[in-house]
């Protein structure tokens, strides 16, 4: 199994900057795909951003310019940082996976962490 820990949520002000991090731990052989998806109140939850073991990078376009993400492959982490932050990006923010345990391919979430950006 995998357990993936998440921090650095808050509440900030529009054009601020907030970084998140994901830690992997548990029983795997690889980890694969690493990302942030999120969730606003009433909405479904949409992919922000994701990075392959080979550090090629996705973002939604609501995101581009303006949130990088990155992983640490030794430390089993994934960041998120976020500049210029707009209201709109207020939601739960979630650490994603897909990991190689003896149980074969798997998808992991986190528990989720808030960002709230104010006007």
């Amino acid at each position: 199994q995998v357990q993936l820990v998440e921090s650095g949520g808050g509440l900030v002000q529009a054009g601020e900057s907030l970084g998140l991090s994901c830690e992997a731990s548990g029983r795997f052989f690889k980890i694969n795909v690493m990302g942030w998806y999120r969730q606003a109140p009433g909405k479904q939850r949409e992919l922000v951003a994701n990075i392959t073991s080979g550090c090629t990078t996705d973002y939604t376009d609501s995101v581009k310019g303006r949130f990088t993400v990155s992983r640490d492959n030794d430390k089993n982490t994934v960041y998120l940082q976020m500049n210029s932050l707009k209201p709109e990006d207020t939601a739960v923010y979630y650490c994603n996976v897909e990991a190689i345990t003896s149980f074969g391919r798997g998808t992991y979430w986190g528990q989720g962490t808030q960002v709230t950006v104010s006007s």
